[in-house]
């Protein structure tokens, strides 16, 4: 896998198929060499994402976590220790973190303390809270930032493949994956759910791990696919971005707010056909599930209706934006129509493709032919 690819592994976890990006085990390898470690790797993680090397010691009655940094002191990041307890299982309900040096006994800076009379008591144990202290006094000593973005970035994308396979998405305090629906219980159901993710992910790029047991070999490959309806309104955005008059922003913003046929128009109608549909189901839950989705889709038309009027108040300014007008300042007017041009982009081509080019299946990624006899013991994919 190359260092800037994503890993999705597919797998079988107990009851369940689950997938994984890769930053959840590169998480586990930091952090999962003891159960100690693992207690702490919601800390651990983010630290040595940001260059620190960390260990988790014992302190007086609990473990705790120490930071090196470069200048040769520590963050020493500790739960409650005195008095000595047996503190109930979970996260701690304050933290201390200090910053000292081994060959200075005058520097000793408290960072954070959200023990009861602490000045961040109000956070308690928040572990949100206690990362964004950190985060803040690691870049005022100049310490270079994790890379967030692009980890996100990659996340996202591989969020966006697996939701439309069809996996559902799965947030606990410590870990985030995807699963398949908890009633998909059909192995032959499971195998083809599985397979349409791996030949999608593999599509969008992905280095794909998978268990040869979980797909589906007869499945015929996945032809082309051209582009989203996401990616195809992605256009906007960037016609949006480009725009330097009004009139540019307004034809873009209109495709999302036509009466009728708009964009908000169109979602609205499929959300409350959607409610009509899962409303007749069976369940005694399913007219609440039903009734919610209505109520927040007469929201979602009511602010449809508030975002048209405000690209009215828009196309009536009909004005260059001060921030794009030096680079175009010599057009007048656009030499072609914004209109025609975010229609086109918006039309289906039978031959568009994604804007990012596949990369090269890995080996354990790549779809194996159909067995000409009986099967063997090596991976079919």
């Amino acid at each position: 896998m190359r260092p800037d690819q994503t890993l999705v592994t597919l797998q079988r976890e107990g009851t369940r198929i689950t997938a994984r990006t890769s930053e959840s085990f590169i998480q586990e390898a930091a952090a999962g060499t003891s159960e100690r470690e693992h207690q702490y790797s919601h800390l651990t993680t983010p630290l040595r994402q940001r260059g620190l090397a960390c260990t988790v010691e014992y302190g007086l009655s609990d473990y705790i976590v120490r930071a090196e940094l470069p200048d040769g002191s520590a963050l020493i990041i500790s739960p409650p220790q005195e008095p000595a307890t047996d503190h109930p299982p979970g996260y701690p309900e304050s933290w201390l973190v200090t910053r000292g040096h081994p060959d200075d006994s005058t520097l000793h800076e408290v960072i954070y303390d959200s023990e009861p009379d602490g000045p961040h008591a109000l956070y308690g144990g928040s572990v949100p809270r206690l990362l964004a202290a950190l985060d803040a006094r690691l870049d005022l000593l100049g310490l270079p930032p994790r890379p967030e973005p692009r980890r996100l970035a990659q996340e996202s994308a591989a969020d966006a493949v697996l939701h439309r396979a069809g996996f559902v998405p799965v947030v606990l305090f410590r870990e985030r994956f995807h699963r398949l629906p908890s009633a998909m219980t059909n192995l032959v159901e499971q195998r083809e759910m599985v397979t349409r993710a791996f030949d999608m992910l593999q599509a969008e790029g992905f280095d794909v791990s998978c268990d040869p047991d979980l797909l589906d070999p007869s499945r015929p490959p996945p032809g082309d696919h051209g582009l989203s309806l996401g990616d195809r309104l992605g256009y906007l955005t960037e016609s949006i971005q480009s725009a330097a008059h009004t009139s540019e922003a307004v034809a873009a913003l209109s495709e999302l707010t036509a009466p009728g046929d708009g964009v908000l128009q169109r979602v609205v109608e499929s959300l409350n056909t959607t409610a009509d549909w899962w409303e007749g189901l069976g369940e005694p839950v399913d007219p609440h599930y039903a009734n919610r989705l209505r109520y927040i889709t007469k929201k979602l038309d009511s602010y449809a209706l508030e975002i048209r009027s405000m690209r009215g108040d828009l196309a009536d300014r009909h004005t260059y934006h001060p921030d794009k007008v030096l680079v175009r300042v010599d057009r007048v007017a656009p030499e072609e129509p914004a209109g025609s041009r975010v229609a086109a982009a918006l039309a289906v081509s039978p031959t568009a493709r994604r804007m990012t080019p596949a990369a090269v299946p890995s080996a354990r990624a790549v779809r194996p032919a159909l067995p000409t006899a009986s099967p063997s013991s090596a991976p079919g994919r």
